[in-house]
């Protein structure tokens, strides 16, 4: 857990520094179909960036909750299998015994 954590801070400092470096950057163009809009290429890595960040937490979060979910069901099928598991008989074998 830790490895992604330093992962996700270089990233972090990298978008950073590059947003500091192309602070001076002209405005760029963003055209979708009819839809035109003009911004600062800083802004547009940033927003790129979140949104990349939030489309995968919406895919990530449900089969995290899922499996999780699976845990417990399964953590508490086991200790049930656990509570009514029958004891070993320590009476000795069932019927007569023979004797000389």
């Amino acid at each position: 857990m830790q490895f992604f954590f330093w992962i996700a801070f270089l990233l972090v400092m990298g978008i950073a520094v590059f947003s500091v470096q192309n602070s001076n950057a002209p405005p760029i163009v963003m055209k979708f179909f009819f839809w035109s809009f003009e911004t600062s290429l800083v802004y547009t890595l940033l927003g790129s960036f979140s949104l990349g960040i939030f489309v995968t937490l919406l895919f990530w979060i449900p089969g995290t909750l899922r499996a999780s979910i699976r845990v417990k069901r399964l953590k508490r099928e086991l200790e049930d299998l656990q509570t009514r598991q029958v004891q070993p008989d320590t009476t000795g074998p069932a019927g007569p015994t023979l004797r000389e």
